[in-house]
């Protein structure tokens, strides 16, 4: 079996999803506001079954893009790049089958762990998503997702930005 046949709600995620990131700190101060379009796409061919790019916009101009390729194996898909290293899986507990969770570090800051747990809405339209960065056991930011679905195509907008 493949990655979509054994993890068909992260396969629901497939396409291109524009969003709003808000972080917040430990006092529930926002720290930071930021808009996001996400491209998820499983690939037919190549040597990543999974490959995720990231778009950041703020409103002062800047801009960030950042890649996440991604291994397949043991029901997880798997990151270790420059940046993070960690896994995602479907949560088979929800039996409404709308949760996926996430845990990753940050490479190079070996006290800063995060876990993630997103939500698809049932007709696969919006999603929300929690982050919670833990350091050293205790809470240091939450950062708040909304999304919505552009397209399932990410084919037709790849190279765009939004």
């Amino acid at each position: 079996m493949g990655i979509r046949e054994d993890m068909p709600l992260l396969a629901r995620h497939e396409g291109v999803w524009d969003g709003v990131y808000t972080y917040f700190n430990d006092k529930d101060e926002q720290i930071d506001q930021h808009k996001s379009r996400l491209f998820c796409r499983f690939p037919e061919s190549g040597p990543h079954p999974y490959h995720q790019t990231n778009h950041y916009t703020w409103d002062d101009g800047r801009t960030d893009i950042r890649e996440f390729p991604a291994e397949y194996r043991d029901k997880r898909v798997w990151w270790d790049n420059e940046l993070i290293k960690g896994w995602a899986a479907e949560v088979g507990l929800d039996e409404y089958s709308r949760t996926v969770m996430l845990y990753w570090q940050r490479q190079g800051d070996p006290l800063l762990y995060l876990y993630e747990m997103i939500q698809i809405s049932d007709d696969g339209q919006s999603r929300c998503r929690t982050w919670h960065w833990i350091r050293d056991g205790k809470l240091e930011t939450r950062t708040a997702i909304q999304e919505k679905l552009v397209t399932k195509d990410w084919r037709s907008l790849e190279g765009q930005t939004g």
